[in-house]
C-alpha cells in the first residue's frame, strides 16, 4: 500500500484546478453576452451544471496525476505520460481563450480534436504505470467527446 503524500495531492489538484480558473477568466466574459446570442441545440445542457462538472473532472485528473507522480517520474514512460499529461492540460485551458475568447466554435473544434486526441494518449500512457490513474480520465474523455459534439453543432447553428 502506497503511503499517502499530501503536498503531492495537493499540488496536483492545484495545477489541475487553475486550468479551469484560466479558462473560467475567459468564459465568465462571454457567457452573460455573446453566448447567450447563439443558436444552442436540443442537447445542450443547463449553464449550472458546467462548473460542478468541470470541477469534479479537474479533481479527477488531480488525483489521477497524483497517483502518476506518486510511483516516481524518473522512468521514460513516466516522463512521457506526465509531458503528455502537461500538454492536454494546456490544450484543456486553450479551448475556453479560443471559444469563449475568441469568439471561434470553428477554431475551438479544431482544437478540442487535438486535446481528445491528447487525453487518449495521456491514458494510454497512464494506464501503464497505473489502470486506476487511466481510469480517473475516462470521465473527462466522455465529456470532453460531449463538448466537441456540442461544439460542431454550435458551429453549424450558427
Amino acid at each position: 500500500m502506497m503511503k499517502l503524500n499530501y503536498w503531492k495531492l495537493t499540488v496536483s489538484i492545484v495545477i489541475c484546478q487553475l486550468a479551469g480558473v484560466v479558462g473560467s477568466l475567459f468564459t465568465i466574459s462571454s457567457v452573460s453576452t455573446w453566448y447567450l446570442t447563439l443558436n444552442k441545440p436540443l442537447f445542450n445542457p443547463p449553464g449550472w451544471l458546467f462548473g460542478p462538472v468541470w470541477i469534479t473532472l479537474y479533481l479527477l485528473m488531480g488525483i489521477s496525476l497524483y497517483l502518476i507522480w506518486s510511483k516516481g517520474i524518473e522512468s521514460k514512460v513516466a516522463k512521457i505520460s506526465v509531458s503528455t499529461f502537461g500538454i492536454q492540460l494546456i490544450l484543456n485551458a486553450l479551448w475556453p481563450i479560443i471559444f469563449f475568447g475568441l469568439k471561434s466554435p470553428l477554431f475551438a473544434f479544431i482544437e478540442i480534436i487535438f486535446l481528445w486526441l491528447s487525453i487518449v494518449i495521456t491514458i494510454i500512457y497512464f494506464n501503464k504505470i497505473s489502470r486506476t490513474a487511466s481510469y480517473l480520465l475516462i470521465p473527462y474523455l466522455l465529456w470532453t467527446s460531449f463538448a466537441a459534439v456540442l461544439n460542431i453543432f454550435i458551429y453549424y447553428l450558427n
